[in-house]
């Protein structure tokens, strides 16, 4: 079984006080990875580079951001029918497509419209610099929940074609749907709040939570790198 969590957390709400916290807790399943020295970190701006800025502190290992943004639905923003990767790649949940009746049209002007915010997004976290060497390391993947995990997944294979050792996905909390549909597309997935129910919401694992800021990430960023963990 490639999943682990943390069976005291499970089906709990508000287990987490904030996203650094998060982090810290993440960082003692995640111990191992840095024990054997070839681990590298890659957090999902904005919410999960602060868990990632956690987990780099504890274990002293790089960090360094994937650029992955999910397509939403005309009228319903915070829900997304897919998501692009920094590097192009598209992934649709074409089941959802069909349930709600998006055509052809629409669904290539979400896509093109997503496709730019990303590219906009990866100039600003990453800049010209190239996407880290990631052969013969494992590229633990962190965010701050999965709640479709289909953004995730997107993460997850344009991270594949970079050929890492090994890939693991690490997430403070994370709905059942979300980890069977990742589970299989990773050596190890780790999630330390497993939460079913009818409605998930990321944000109910966390005692304190509000939508962070690219300049919020940002900084968290700077400051990991200004200590030399940018690989």
């Amino acid at each position: 079984m490639n999943i682990v969590d943390e069976p005291t957390f499970r089906n709990r709400q508000f287990i987490f006080g904030d996203r650094l916290h998060a982090g810290q807790l993440l960082a003692e399943k995640l111990r191992p990875y840095a024990l054997a020295g070839n681990a590298y970190l890659l957090a999902l701006p904005a919410g999960g580079v602060p868990v990632g800025f956690a987990v780099a502190e504890e274990l002293n290992i790089p960090l360094d951001v994937v650029v992955v943004r999910k397509i939403q639905i005309p009228w319903n923003t915070e829900a997304g029918f897919g998501a692009i990767a920094w590097d192009g790649r598209v992934l649709l949940n074409e089941q959802l497509v069909a349930e709600l009746g998006l055509d052809a049209d629409l669904v290539e002007r979400c896509i093109a419209q997503t496709r730019e915010i990303v590219k906009e997004r990866a100039r600003r976290f990453r800049g010209a610099g190239p996407f880290p060497d990631l052969n013969s390391k494992s590229a633990i993947v962190v965010d701050d929940g999965l709640a479709s995990g289909f953004t995730m997944l997107a993460a997850v294979e344009s991270i594949r074609a970079q050929r890492p050792k090994k890939i693991v996905v690490a997430v403070p909390t994370g709905s059942p749907r979300a980890i069977d549909l990742l589970a299989p597309t990773v050596d190890e997935l780790v999630c330390l709040n497993i939460r079913g129910g009818p409605i998930f919401a990321v944000a109910d694992a966390y005692q304190r939570w509000y939508d962070l800021s690219d300049d919020e990430a940002l900084e968290f960023l700077r400051r990991s790198w200004s200590k030399g963990r940018s690989g």
